[in-house]
């Protein structure tokens, strides 16, 4: 085993030092904020470990350097638009946190927002540029923590003999860990939110669905919500499908033997061939995606829809959207923006639209002058983003709870302005990060304009004033107004903007995808 932060018994005093219930961290002085990075919340989930449950991390003696980023879990680097070799350390403590915080005194007890990566559920770490927290951490005056989870088949795959949704399991341990250590850094744990965005949207979705999580967060952000949850029997079956891949069983025996840097091959052959398996797997073969959450009935018991109407999170105020255009994003960078056919989109509709061809027609009948590329658009944004969300907001204020609902609508600028209000747009406005992963590609040929750093700010006030107080600024949604807060240029709270689909679903319940035939 390797790890990237060393003990060591030399103090600097320029550093901050903050002693964690494992032991002390010394992290670094930046920009006005303590920051510390790479503190394992759990063991290295390697060896005996190795599919298991988290583990709470070994004391250490002396003091931890808390200065690099912990190494990224395996993942898979084949998804649209990148692929290569990840600009990170090695070794095998995935399971780590960092901490942003304008001063890690105990007395201070400043919100807590808690950050979760999306990444499609096979791939993200921690320690991306795009997710550098400083200028939430320093504008909102609150903790920032973000965390590792395990992704691919290390933390979602069905494997015979392991707990189901690892991931998530992880995600907990490191809530639990900022429960137990975060007033040290000057945080309130008793104010404790956490967000995220796509995978990590619906990540922050099966918190609100768990059990186990209860009463570790007291509000939740889930940005870009996916709808897809897997039914156990589907979950099995891309399982064993997996883990044919690799020439193995799905079982612990087999596939603990084999290096962990080795499996997302597998997940990569099988994204590559998951139109083979239409007939079985029905609407997640076409994601290109074999990972999501699974409702076991156990760590996850049913899907987040169900749960939060039957008033599982009544008592955590949720903020949830999504932004107008996102799938536009894949569709440019699959070099398919402008090139879809007829016949695609009649398969794309009769697909995901609900009711089949009555579906189709419907769509077609709401947007008759869209054209092939619109209408292939609209249907898997609304499908696999847009509904998912409101229905979100629409369970939680079902059940009891309180929601807020927005609708990013402002275009990212670059490349000529050809991909909207695309997904994951909302990441590089939240983070202020305008220069580091997908922004490039946002922002390629156009900079960075003072409308969009205005914009910017804004995301950082909502989000980080619905951390202090629960108010995002405009009121909770409720089925009457369906008050919406459009984020744009010129930001307006209007009735929510989409209204033809939001009728077109009206009825549709978003339930974990079966296995066909």
């Amino acid at each position: 085993m390797t790890t990237s932060n060393p003990v060591t018994s030399a103090p600097r005093a320029e550093g901050p030092v903050v002693r964690t219930a494992t032991g002390p961290v010394r992290g670094l002085r930046e920009n006005g904020l303590a920051v510390f990075r790479g503190i394992p919340f759990a063991e290295p989930p390697v060896g005996q470990l190795r599919f298991a449950a988290p583990r709470p991390a070994t004391a250490w003696d002396g003091t931890r350097d808390a200065y690099a980023f912990g190494p990224p879990p395996p993942q898979d680097l084949g998804i649209q638009g990148r692929t290569g070799v990840l600009d990170a350390p090695e070794g095998d403590d995935w399971l780590t946190v960092n901490v942003w915080t304008p001063d890690p005194d105990p007395a201070a007890r400043r919100p807590v927002m808690v950050w979760i990566y999306g990444g499609a559920y096979k791939l993200g770490h921690s320690g991306s540029p795009g997710y550098d927290a400083q200028r939430i951490a320093r504008d909102g005056d609150v903790v920032v923590v973000t965390l590792n989870y395990r992704v691919g088949m290390e933390g979602f795959a069905q494997i015979e003999g392991a707990p189901a949704n690892r991931g998530l399991l992880d995600q907990v341990a490191a809530l639990e860990w900022v429960r137990e250590n975060v007033t040290a850094f000057g945080g309130d744990p008793d104010r404790v939110t956490v967000f995220g965005e796509s995978a990590g949207g619906g990540s922050v979705a099966s918190l609100l669905a768990m059990p186990r999580a209860r009463g570790l967060f007291r509000r939740a952000i889930a940005q870009s919500v996916p709808g897809t949850f897997f039914s156990l029997d589907l979950a099995e079956d891309i399982g064993r499908a997996l883990a044919a891949e690799a020439g193995l069983r799905p079982t612990v025996a087999d596939l603990a033997a084999t290096d962990p840097r080795r499996l997302p091959d597998a997940g990569q052959a099988l994204s590559a061939k998951m139109l083979q398996h239409l007939d079985r797997w029905g609407r997640i073969a076409p994601t290109v995606t074999p990972f999501s959450p699974v409702v076991d009935g156990d760590v996850l018991p049913t899907a987040p829809w169900q749960a939060l109407a039957s008033g599982s999170a009544r008592d955590v105020e949720l903020l949830v959207g999504h932004n107008r255009d996102e799938y536009r994003l894949f569709l440019v960078l699959g070099e398919m923006y402008g090139k879809i056919t007829e016949e695609q989109a009649t398969g794309a509709l009769r697909l995901f639209a609900p009711g089949g061809e009555a579906g189709e027609r419907a769509y077609r009948a709401a947007f008759p002058e869209a054209s092939p590329t619109e209408l292939y658009e609209r249907v898997q944004t609304d499908w696999l983003f847009a509904m998912p969300s409101l229905r979100l907001a629409e369970a939680q204020t079902a059940g009891g709870g309180r929601a807020h609902l927005y609708e990013l609508t402002w275009g990212a600028p670059g490349n000529g302005g050809i991909l909207g209000a695309c997904h994951g747009l909302d990441i590089p406005l939240l983070f202020g990060t305008f220069e580091a992963d997908l922004a490039n590609l946002l922002f390629a040929g156009a900079g960075v304009t003072p409308e969009a750093e205005a914009l910017s700010s804004r995301f950082r006030t909502v989000w980080t004033s619905f951390a202090t107080t629960g108010d995002p600024g405009w009121p909770a949604y409720d089925p009457e107004a369906r008050s919406t807060q459009v984020l744009d240029t010129h930001p307006a709270v209007t009735a929510y903007p989409e209204e033809k689909t939001r009728q077109l679903w009206e009825g549709y319940e978003f339930t974990p995808s079966p296995l066909l035939g």
